[in-house]
């Protein structure tokens, strides 16, 4: 059986959760809001593909101060919720500003990030007692 932290599982889920939520928030507010450096866009997938790294390697190999460790499971988990918001997105529309906000790309940006979250309930619920 594995140990769960309870505690980073739920940071985990809150960091999730609360980034797909205030990113959708705020790209729906305002739509046109880009990353570019120079001439090229940047998509925040790239942007939560950088944060799983700078969240995920620590947790992958450290065993160190709780704190440290409770930092990059959020960091992770609102680096996935980024990359994941947008993978559906990318794949069935032409990547435009006004494809971001269609239906498809918040529905499957919604059901990935649902699904990731179930994955750490399922850690949560057959992970025995934790700390």
């Amino acid at each position: 059986m594995v140990e769960v932290e309870r505690k980073r599982a739920v940071l985990l889920l809150v960091a999730l959760a609360g980034t797909f939520a205030l990113l959708r928030a705020y790209l729906h507010l305002w739509p046109e809001t880009n990353l570019n450096v120079g001439r090229y866009n940047v998509h925040h997938l790239f942007t939560g593909i950088l944060l799983v790294t700078l969240g995920g390697v620590p947790l992958a190999v450290a065993r160190g101060p709780r704190r440290l460790l409770d930092l990059a499971a959020g960091v992770f988990g609102a680096g996935l919720a980024m990359a994941l918001d947008e993978w559906i997105y990318l794949i069935v529309t032409d990547g435009s500003d006004a494809a971001y906000v269609l239906p498809v790309s918040f529905w499957g940006g919604l059901a990935l990030v649902a699904l990731a979250c179930a994955y750490v309930l399922a850690f949560l619920a057959g992970g025995g007692r934790g700390r």
